[in-house]
């Protein structure tokens, strides 16, 4: 494992060392995880599509979530919901 030190500046970007970067490319796109202290990168284009198709439900999900506590549900019956879910 490879270890550098970096910092964030006054906007909030970090700079990823120069001997880290060496595979990467400008205009990559990277997944970060935050768990408590801890911030891990993921390049997006090495995930399998799997966990692609979980990030996205879970951004869906957050996403419904946070329009139901706004008071923004949409109410409906069973049949209407599962129709709706399978459209994602």
């Amino acid at each position: 494992m490879d270890v550098a030190i970096t910092k964030m500046s006054s906007k909030g970007q970090v700079v990823i060392p120069a001997e880290m970067r060496t595979e990467f490319n400008e205009g990559d796109k990277f997944i970060v995880f935050r768990n408590k202290d801890q911030i891990i990168m993921k390049q997006a284009n090495k995930l399998d599509t799997n966990f692609k198709e979980d990030i996205e439900f879970a951004q869906k999900t957050e996403e419904a979530w946070k329009r139901i506590l706004e008071g923004k549900g949409i109410e409906m019956n069973s049949e209407d919901f599962l129709e709706d879910l399978a459209k994602w």
